[in-house]
């Protein structure tokens, strides 16, 4: 005897905020993986002597889009990890725990002075 299962549209996750929320969150993990190769292409090309090709591959407008998608995937995997920390880190101090606002302010405090330290080594 078989039991019957109701269909369930391709498109469920759009339904409510949460799930698309859920949904992209999940989706952001294939573009932080581009973002690991472009980098890993970007030392190949440049250990190797290829940084024509790779001035000519980055210049493409099909990686411009590609990479300006990457960047907003990876602000949304960032600022979605960073909003789990306080429940993920449980942080004593002196016997009482550091209030959830806390914790997550020393996140963005820390992204920002890194990447304060980035820029100024691209940019000096």
């Amino acid at each position: 005897m078989t039991t019957y299962r109701q269909p369930v549209p391709l498109l469920w996750w759009t339904k409510r905020a949460s799930y698309l929320r859920y949904m992209l969150r999940e989706l952001s993990c294939e573009f932080v993986a581009w973002s690991v190769v472009y980098l890993v292409i970007l030392v190949w090309a440049y250990s190797t002597g290829h940084q024509d090709w790779f001035a000519a591959f980055s210049s493409h407008p099909l990686v411009i889009v590609l990479n300006l998608v990457t960047l907003a995937f990876l602000l949304l995997h960032t600022i979605t990890w960073f909003s789990l920390a306080p429940r993920a880190m449980v942080v004593h101090l002196r016997g009482r725990r550091v209030p959830a606002g806390a914790v997550l302010a020393g996140h963005y405090l820390a992204w920002l002075a890194v990447s304060a330290v980035i820029a100024w080594v691209v940019l000096a």
